[in-house]
C-alpha cells in the first residue's frame, strides 16, 4: 500500500516524538519502530528522517547527544525534551478531532444515504 506523501509528512512529528516519549533513540532505531508501527507499511528512509530530527532539534523539541554503539561506532541519540512532550500532548488531541472527524464520515459513508423529508 502506497501512503501518500502529505499523510505521511502529516504524521510525522506526533510518531518522532510518541516514539521518543518512550525514551531516546537514534535514528536507524526510529525507521524500525515506524515500521513495526505500521506493520511494514510505512517506509521511511534516512533522508526522510533526518531532516525532521534537525528540525525538531532547531524547534526545540527534540535534543541530541553523542553516543557510542555497542559495536564500538560513534552515533547520534535523540531525547524529547518538555516543550517536545507538550508539543506532543498537542498533535494527540488535534489527531484525536481529525480522526474522530474521519471516523464519522466513514461511517456516513457505509450507511445507505437518507431521504431528505419532502424528496421522496
Amino acid at each position: 500500500m502506497h501512503i501518500d506523501k502529505d499523510l505521511v509528512a502529516a504524521s510525522a512529528t506526533p510518531l518522532v516524538l510518541g516514539i521518543l516519549a518512550d525514551g531516546e533513540s537514534y535514528g536507524y532505531a526510529i525507521v524500525k519502530r515506524v515500521n513495526e508501527l505500521s506493520g511494514g507499511r510505512m517506509q521511511w528512509t534516512d533522508g526522510m528522517l533526518y531532516p525532521l530530527l534537525h528540525r525538531l532539534e532547531r524547534l526545540g523539541y527534540v535534543e541530541a547527544s553523542w553516543g557510542t554503539s555497542d559495536a564500538g561506532r560513534r552515533r547520534k541519540h535523540y531525547a524529547i525534551t518538555q516543550a517536545g512532550r507538550e508539543t506532543l500532548a498537542d498533535r494527540q488531541q488535534q489527531w484525536s478531532v481529525v480522526a474522530d472527524a474521519l471516523k464519522q464520515v466513514w461511517q456516513d459513508v457505509q450507511r445507505p444515504p437518507a431521504v431528505a423529508e419532502g424528496w421522496a
